[in-house]
């Protein structure tokens, strides 16, 4: 069934055989010499970039690179020798300028020596001009040992003023020592005292307190010193003194004060110490 199909199908199998066919009949037609003066061209064209590539090529590597340069290798030439002249002028303003520093150095060093050579006679001469506290002018004794026991060790005294300056900076320090002492001396010490408050009881209500206040103010010691007082009600119409002192603890104690007022056995039972404060 499929043969019967294809043989009463149009198909044209050998169509590329023609095409082949044309293409050679009009090459014939045309002949040769269109198909090589194509050729010609080409290559004419190919040769032709060649040699203008070669030529832009060369004309780089000798300094120009286009027809409108006209440096050359005589300008880059004549543009390192103003560079080289520019930093031969900058080296020798740098030259100038390094022996003016030398210079100033020089005499600054000159300077300083001078300094040092008359910095003795101003040490010598400080502790006359300069009237400060020797607390903090002087150094101590400790720290003027070493140079004192290098200078024993010295046969040529080249300042000759160290020793007698040292021992003028001692005397000044013991003499202001001395003055301190003294007016430390002159000072009063601090005496500790403390300020009591006492409950003096009497025996009843018929007690009079009057007359015990009197007794008690009457106790009269060193470093004992009363002060206000006031009549305290402890019931059924009893009432109790109250009385302020002041005493210096290394001369009065509580123990004495207790003991004194007691003797008083007529008007007081009993002392207490309501308050007892350090001053």
């Amino acid at each position: 069934m499929a043969t019967d199909f294809l043989v009463h199908e149009k198909i044209w199998f050998d169509k590329f055989r023609y095409d082949d066919a044309e293409r050679k009949f009009y090459e014939q037609m045309n002949g040769p010499v269109a198909g090589a003066s194509c050729q010609e061209n080409g290559a004419s064209v190919i040769l032709r970039d060649i040699a203008r590539a070669r030529e832009n090529i060369q004309k780089s590597l000798a300094g120009s690179s286009g027809p409108g340069a006209s440096s050359g290798p005589g300008g880059d030439h004549s543009e390192l020798l103003l560079r080289i002249a520019s930093l031969e002028v900058e080296n020798q303003s740098l030259k100038g300028v390094v022996r003016d520093l030398q210079q100033a150095v020089s005499k600054l060093e000159a300077r300083l020596s001078a300094l040092e050579k008359s910095a003795p006679t101003h040490r010598a001469t400080a502790p006359q001009t300069q009237h400060v506290s020797p607390m903090r002018q002087v150094e101590p004794p400790s720290k003027k040992a070493a140079p004192a026991a290098e200078d024993d060790t010295d046969d040529i005294d080249l300042f000759g003023s160290d020793e007698e300056e040292d021992k003028e900076a001692v005397r000044l320090r013991e003499e202001r020592l001395r003055q301190y002492a003294e007016k430390k001396a002159k000072k009063p010490a601090l005496v500790a005292k403390s300020s009591i408050l006492l409950d003096v009881k009497p025996w009843d209500d018929e007690t009079d307190m009057a007359q015990l206040e009197a007794c008690v103010r009457s106790i009269q010691l060193n470093g004992l010193t009363w002060g206000g007082s006031k009549l305290v009600p402890v019931g059924y119409g009893i009432r109790k003194l109250q009385i302020q002192c002041v005493v210096e603890d290394d001369k009065v104690g509580t123990d004495l004060l207790e003991e004194e007022i007691t003797k008083f056995e007529e008007h007081v039972q009993s002392v207490d110490i309501a308050a007892f404060n350090k001053i």
